[in-house]
């Protein structure tokens, strides 16, 4: 299913909408009613309810199918140099099968105002939240593979009503988040061409359509590298972006990074850190995505295959992997089962593992190579994303870098897994852009 079929985008009972929304937002606390939006100039740019509902069908299918998974072999090795763990993911699917419940995250969602405007061909699905304080600050999120909007729901209230968690409410933001094409609820491009320049053209076409006359951006993973192509198009509504996963490598280290070089001699101590971050991960790390940049369309396993999409999820990044397998093994950590599976279960239920794939095929940029961001930039890092970026390498790469911190703890998915932390450091890193609005 996509987000033309199986979901229900209106609801016919424009009043049942309208109610359920505002009974589910008084009871999750959110900050902010249904956002009343400018009278749209044609149908196409008309901004549409959008309300999830998910068939008990696909999901008897969903549970069918993880009941019928036909497993491997174990690995040979007692770590997961191999991949991920056979242990790690037959506890997962056991977990997806017999407790895991979707009601659950789709009320979560249900209970946000959710929409969907058609951008460039495309249709755009986006949750919108306005705060209750005066004079918030705008700001569009965007996720990255293989993520979604369910790495921001914790985000949201935090945000738009910091009062409600030990805040000033002069660090209120109103929020928009949306599903980038191919991914969720959005729809998925028909046609080539959907990379990280023409997705941000339609966020900045989104965040005007708002009606936002001054604004900013945030976004890790792919979210960082749409984010910075807004700030490359430089629109003067932009204020400024924060990114969780910078584009910082300097020519030297990217091309010591190349099969047989070596590390550049004077690196200081956070700098060959990061190499070796790095080093480890263009050897050990790349195998999803070159696969996806090259043959994305070969992948018909993990849309067939519940127990295989969430393998391939699982195998992003090293440390995250780690600490899922930590999780599905009874540990405390910044994530849950649910949290995990809520993010694989969108994937699955909307179809999109290969979709959201293709970003990676329609991609021509150099993924940590500095991009000559002109405007203010602010950087968070997290110990535990693909590499730490010192702060000698961000300050080359972002001239105008207004925020730079080294957090102790977080990884590739801050925003999920370290909310407090996440949401901190939007406050700070923002205030001085504040005085713009």
């Amino acid at each position: 299913m996509n987000a033309q079929s199986g979901v229900d985008l209106i609801n016919p009972d424009r009043r049942q909408l309208l109610s359920t929304a505002a009974v589910g937002i008084a009871a999750a606390g959110m900050a902010s009613l249904l956002p009343v939006y400018p009278a749209a100039g044609s149908p196409s740019n008309a901004i549409r309810p959008f309300h999830v509902n998910i068939s008990d069908e696909e999901l008897v299918d969903l549970r069918r199918r993880l009941a019928a998974t036909r497993w491997p072999d174990k690995e040979i090795v007692t770590d997961q140099s191999q991949g991920v763990q056979l242990g790690t993911i037959q506890q997962l699917v056991r977990y997806w099968q017999t407790d895991y419940d979707w009601r659950k995250v789709e009320a979560r969602l249900n209970a946000l105002p959710q929409f969907i405007t058609e951008i460039d061909g495309v249709d755009i699905h986006f949750i919108h939240v306005r705060s209750r304080h005066a004079n918030p600050l705008p700001m569009i999120v965007t996720h990255g593979w293989p993520g979604s909007i369910i790495e921001q729901l914790k985000i949201v209230d935090r945000l738009a009503d910091p009062t409600a968690h030990g805040a000033n409410a002069s660090h209120a933001f109103d929020l928009v988040i949306p599903s980038i094409p191919g991914y969720g609820f959005s729809g998925k491009p028909a046609t080539t061409g959907w990379e990280p320049t023409r997705i941000a053209r339609a966020w900045i076409v989104l965040m005007k359509r708002l009606g936002y006359t001054r604004f900013v951006a945030q976004g890790g993973d792919w979210g960082n590298a749409i984010t910075e192509q807004m700030a490359l198009q430089a629109p003067p509504e932009l204020l400024g972006i924060h990114t969780n996963m910078p584009a910082t490598v300097p020519a030297d280290i990217a091309k010591a990074l190349q099969p047989g070089g070596s590390p550049p001699s004077g690196l200081s101590a956070d700098e060959r850190h990061a190499y070796d971050q790095l080093d480890d991960f263009y050897k050990h790390g790349l195998g999803y995505a070159i696969e996806m940049a090259n043959r994305p369309q070969t992948l018909y396993g993990i849309v067939d295959s519940p127990a295989g999409l969430a393998s391939w999820i699982l195998d992003h990044d090293a440390r995250s992997g780690e600490l899922i397998a930590r999780v599905f093994d009874g540990k405390t950590e910044g994530l849950t089962r649910d949290d995990v599976l809520d993010n694989i279960t969108l994937y699955w239920l909307t179809n999109t593992a290969i979709s959201s794939a293709r970003l990676y095929w329609e991609n021509k940029l150099a993924f940590f190579e500095p991009k000559h961001v002109s405007i203010p930039v602010a950087v968070s890092v997290f110990p535990d994303e693909i590499y730490a970026a010192p702060r000698s390498w961000t300050e080359r790469a972002y001239p105008k870098l207004i925020h730079y911190n080294r957090l102790d703890k977080g990884g590739h998915f801050a925003a999920w897994e370290q909310p407090e932390l996440f949401c901190a450091e939007m406050r700070t890193a923002f205030r001085p852009l504040r005085q713009s609005i």
